[in-house]
């Protein structure tokens, strides 16, 4: 006979635990989660539910968690207003003490009436503050109202005071994949000295920001595994992009290239059409290697000789750094070493004492492997220098924001993130989405991503780790899917898409903690909110400062039929044209995103027995003529001229038309600035479509020297200045002084 209680249900559990049962689609049909996916995906946040035991030992660990009788580590609150404790943790007449992170002091005793929720009196000085009552201690997040702004970027390069007459110009930026940027010397991978002239030369033809692809981390022992979505960490950088000469000079670079007779290939490589990242990657160590062994031998402490300069910034680097990046360099060597003896690639499958990055047997391995996981903390060091070297050559050219570095949604579960933090990460399952109107099966995208458990019962260190290391060398980040802040579809991994559930995260805790580190670290924020957005969710990233996205593709009016006039578009978002998972403007007024998907299998039967294909360019032939429709109302085209040919596209009309949006940043992609057909990702294929390898027909310095991107620049840069953007209201204030 069961002993479960009315209220024990598997369902009530999941509820609590932050799961929704219950989700709608984009037709607004609502669909239950069956009780097993639920019960799978509890399992898998460490809260058992196979009988009526363990779903009632997991509901006590739960309502232990979220009860409020124990203060958490930390807690986020906002700059002058009242910080709200449980007051079933507290006692009235307690003494407590705030210590501000600036060293003042501020004492206090609680009053609140019994049973009612105690009050801190508000705290004006953003920051990480220390609460301590009876020995225990509290962090305090206190964050700013809203995060560090486009405005605020452009009054800190005019030192301008955010007086009542200030006013943001228009401001525009380039969208690029680093990895497609062509150098002379790269070696077949787009590097971060390519990314240095690129932002110099940008910022001579007006540009304020620069949107890179994400510089996550991938592995080093896998080169065939290049997604930049699908990081091994998302707290180190990526390697590849390494230009051996940046720190050694031309001389060393050449000497390690002949040391791994690789100058030959090295060329062979630079001259393809497409990255081919196994090789490249291959090579690209190898040369590093050399490198690394060169300093090792000449610049570091042996034989009673000095570390150099060079090598006392490393040692100092790799101080400052600490456990985290050690974990890192540990798992690069430990995957290596594991593939080398015909082991797997995932940490899961190692060794049981080697998925423990704190056990005995890894500092085993680190130790009697330390040069080898010395050379690992070396890329990063290399790494660092270069993206840090890109961010102040676009600074001091003039740009207000730089570099807005791509901060993922998720990492891949087997790589060193979730290894090193696999406390703080699900396990398990996957990220993805639900099925919608653009992908019917749904999508599974082999992520893993932070426990809300964890997040609470750690203080949220892992995610404000991650927060930092997204900052640290760029002007700004845009959040990739951050529809993710308030939940995520999970799928237990091995199921279908559709068999997932959506799990609710601490949306207002992380906004808090996203708007103290952009102002800490005085850069904007972007966040990619395209799809099924929750009702009021756009709202409340405006409310804090951060800024949406919207593309030309999707900016329809009201019936879906016609193209909102640019005058339309939201001012609290990002305009483009594109982006890197969908068609350029001459791809898709060619059609050609339609003719890959055919081609791949991605379009479906009709019922009325036609051709899917020519179903669809018939759909997209209407669609030009929407668009072209608009562009004549814009006043970006002239009035009395058919719209042009598919072999036609018009890319300079696109520009001008996103370029007229009242937005104080726009952004266009490299791809649609240089006329390309291409699109860099198709989203649901592998190796069908080359994802992630098309690599720029013209090198960095070609393309300012041809005079069609110049005219490019040049019109857009004129479009853009006489564009309409609105005063910001609430954000003229001068913001906050962070310590």
């Amino acid at each position: 006979m069961s002993t479960r209680r009315p209220n024990d249900t598997i369902a009530t559990l999941a509820t609590r635990a932050g799961f929704e049962v219950e989700w709608e689609d984009a037709h607004r049909k609502v669909h239950r989660v069956p009780e097993n996916t639920l019960a799978v995906l509890l399992e898998r946040m460490g809260l058992p539910c196979g009988n009526a035991t363990q779903i009632r030992q997991s509901a006590a660990a739960l309502e232990a968690e979220l009860s409020g009788r124990k203060l958490p580590p930390l807690m986020t609150a906002e700059v002058g207003r009242g910080i709200a404790l449980p007051a079933s943790a507290l006692k009235s007449g307690s003494h407590y003490r705030i210590e501000l992170e600036s060293g003042s002091i501020i004492d206090g005793r609680f009053t609140a009436p019994k049973g009612e929720q105690a009050l801190l009196a508000p705290i004006d000085e953003p920051g990480y503050h220390t609460l301590v009552i009876h020995e225990q201690r509290v962090t305090l997040a206190v964050a700013p109202s809203r995060c560090y702004t486009v405005d605020d970027a452009w009054r800190a390069l005019r030192n301008d005071d955010g007086g009542d007459d200030a006013r943001t110009p228009p401001l525009w930026g380039i969208a690029a994949q680093l990895y497609g940027l062509r150098r002379t010397g790269d070696g077949g991978i787009g590097d971060y000295s390519a990314l240095s002239q690129f932002a110099t030369q940008s910022a001579k033809h007006g540009v304020h920001a620069l949107a890179v692809s994400p510089t996550h981390a991938m592995f080093s022992a896998e080169p065939n595994r290049f997604s930049p979505y699908s990081p091994s960490s998302r707290l180190w950088l990526n390697v590849t992009h390494i230009d051996p000469a940046a720190v050694f000079g031309a001389d060393a670079a050449r000497a390690a290239m002949e040391s791994a007779q690789a100058t030959d290939a090295w060329t062979q490589l630079e001259a393809l059409p497409l990255i081919d990242w196994p090789n490249a990657v291959v090579l690209k160590l190898k040369v590093l290697r050399a490198l690394f062994e060169n300093f090792c031998s000449q610049e570091r402490a042996q034989g009673g000789k000095q570390d150099t300069p060079r090598a006392l910034e490393f040692h100092g680097f790799c101080e400052r750094a600490g456990r985290a990046l050690e974990d890192h360099a540990r798992f690069e060597a430990l995957q290596a070493a594991q593939l080398a003896q015909g082991g797997n690639g995932h940490w899961r499958n190692w060794p049981e004492a080697l998925r423990d990055p704190r056990s005995p047997e890894v500092d085993a391995f680190a130790e009697a492997n330390r040069h080898e996981v010395d050379f690992h903390l070396f890329l990063q060091w290399l790494a660092a220098k270069g993206l840090s070297h890109a961010q102040h050559a676009a600074r001091e050219a003039g740009m207000a924001v730089g570099l807005i570095a791509d901060l993922a949604v998720g990492c891949d579960s087997a790589g060193s993130h979730a290894w090193s933090y696999r406390d703080d990460m699900l396990q398990g399952v996957s990220v993805g989405a639900p099925p919608d109107l653009f992908n019917q099966a749904g999508q599974s995208w082999g992520l893993t991503t932070f426990s809300p458990r964890a997040m609470r019962t750690q203080g949220f260190s892992a995610f404000i780790d991650m927060l930092r290391a997204a900052f640290a060398h760029a002007g700004g980040i845009r959040i990739d899917h951050i529809l993710g802040l308030r939940r995520l579809w999970l799928v237990p991994e091995g199921e279908s898409a559709r068999d997932g559930a959506y799990l609710r995260y601490p949306l207002e805790d992380l906004l808090r903690l996203i708007a103290l580190e952009s102002w800490r670290h005085r850069a904007i924020v972007i966040g990619e909110d395209l799809g099924t957005v929750p009702p009021g969710f756009r709202e409340r990233l405006d409310d804090h400062g951060i800024a949406g996205i919207r593309v030309l593709w999707f900016e329809r009016d009201e019936d879906g039929t016609g193209f909102k006039p640019p005058q339309s578009w939201d001012r609290n978002a990002v305009g483009t044209t594109t982006t890197h998972d969908l068609p350029t403007v001459a791809g898709w007024w060619r059609g050609s995103d339609i003719t890959w998907r055919n081609k791949i299998g991605q379009t479906t039967a009709r019922a009325d027995g036609r051709d899917p294909e020519e179903a669809a360019q018939e759909e997209r032939a209407s669609d030009r003529a929407e668009l072209w429709r608009a562009f004549q109302q814009a006043g970006v085209a002239a009035p009395d001229v058919e719209a042009p040919p598919p072999e036609s596209p018009p890319v300079d009309e696109a520009l001008a038309f996103v370029a007229a949006t009242p937005s104080p940043l726009v952004t266009f992609p490299l791809e649609d600035l240089l006329g390309q057909t291409d699109q860099p990702n198709l989203p649901g294929s592998i190796d069908e479509h080359p994802n992630w390898r098309r690599r720029g027909n013209l090198s960095v310095d070609e393309m300012f020297e041809d005079d069609n991107f110049c005219d490019r620049l040049l019109a857009v840069d004129r479009a853009r200045s006489t564009a309409t953007v609105s005063n910001p209201s609430a954000n003229t204030s001068s913001g906050p002084d962070t310590p």
